[in-house]
């Protein structure tokens, strides 16, 4: 009779738990220089929950975004997760954008025990803070591998330059493996220089580079510096081959860099070219409801976020530690940036895209699978 009376109160908490909206807090740049990755991410958030609300929410009961502006800035970072966890009393949060906004955030989430997955932070060192803390896009060193390998093997480039932003763990953490495995592959780094966050005159760098031998240079930033950096590379009658990061993937990229930015090379999650009928169906949504083309950033905000709906379906209530368990035991979950599962750190495994540009636009150039 307990035993039946257990499971019997087990039923009705289950069912309190669910007995109101599910609130999923967001961190994200929505002003600011970073407003752009913020505001295409979160709209892909905002995609899956009107289309998962539309179908029934889960089990009956309905996702609601709470959304918190960090401005990109890790200390408004802090601020707006100890809002959410302590005053709006959040579920789960979906977050941060940037890996540095993110690693200020993760620790809090972590000492709460509040299961956060992050759509785009790449830094591998994102998800050490504990096991609250998931992603659903492949870390920094697939990327850096990644470009290595194709500039080494598909370029047969032989010597390379690193120019990365000093002032950011996600430009550094690319540079850090581009580095090892071109090294490892025979190639010759003969130079790394830097820059930091907010230079916009970078003559004295490019003046270096301009006087040194190299095949390709690899510049793993952000859209708005690096189609500055190579549009003055270009004036200044630099001719390597420019290789990327998915920092690169967007369509702002060519309204700053003109045609300077044709012929370089970039890696990412998501390519707009893929025939998947899933993919073009999340494409067609997406214009019809933003009247506009998604980026990879919103194709892995709504990865993320229908991850996120279906772990806690899956956990069958609110209990944080569940949710959390089944966040972590994602396998082959079939998304629009690829099929998608969490490796034991809790970092995603799945297949990168290289693209071209070209004519003010990326084109698929191949697919590069983990190994």
């Amino acid at each position: 009779m307990k035993k039946l009376m257990l499971i019997v109160l087990g039923l009705i908490l289950s069912v309190m738990s669910f007995g109101k909206d599910i609130k999923i807090g967001v961190i994200a740049p929505l002003s600011g220089p970073l407003a752009l990755y913020g505001q295409t991410t979160v709209n892909g958030y905002d995609l899956a929950v009107k289309e998962i609300n539309a179908k029934g929410g889960i089990n009956g009961m309905k996702l609601v975004l709470i959304k918190e502006d960090n401005k990109g800035d890790s200390a408004e970072s802090v601020a707006a997760i100890k809002k959410l966890i302590t005053v709006n009393k959040v579920d789960v949060i979906l977050g941060g954008v940037t890996s540095g906004n993110t690693m200020a955030i993760a620790p809090i989430a972590q000492e709460y025990k509040i299961p956060m997955l992050t759509p785009t932070a790449t830094n591998i060192k994102v998800t050490t803070f504990g096991d609250y803390i998931s992603r659903t896009c492949f870390i920094d060193p697939f990327q850096g591998e990644v470009m290595a390998n194709f500039a080494y093997d598909n370029l047969k480039a032989k010597k390379s330059i690193i120019m990365k932003n000093a002032a950011d763990d996600y430009s550094e953490g690319l540079a850090l493996e581009f580095e090892k495995t071109f090294n490892e592959n025979g190639g010759k780094v003969v130079d790394v220089i830097n820059y930091v966050t907010g230079d916009i005159d970078f003559s004295s760098q490019l003046t270096k580079i301009k006087n040194m031998d190299t095949d390709v240079i690899f510049l793993p930033g952000y859209y708005n510096e690096v189609a500055l950096i190579v549009k003055q590379a270009r004036d200044l009658g630099i001719k390597a081959v420019f290789l990327g990061g998915d920092g690169w993937d967007n369509s702002k990229l060519f309204e700053i860099g003109g045609t300077s930015v044709n012929g370089s090379y970039v890696s990412t999650h998501f390519s707009k070219e893929s025939e998947d009928k899933q993919v073009q169906n999340f494409i067609n949504n997406y214009f019809n409801e933003f009247f506009e083309d998604p980026s990879p950033l919103s194709a892995l905000g709504y990865d993320a976020a229908y991850i996120m709906a279906e772990a806690i379906k899956k956990a069958g209530s609110l209990d944080k530690v569940k949710i959390k368990n089944a966040i972590n035991s994602t396998k082959n979950y079939k998304g629009v940036t690829g099929v998608i599962s969490l490796d034991e750190n809790r970092n995603a495994k799945k297949s990168a895209f290289i693209l071209k540009a070209e004519n003010g636009a990326f084109i698929y150039e191949t697919t590069v699978d983990p190994k």
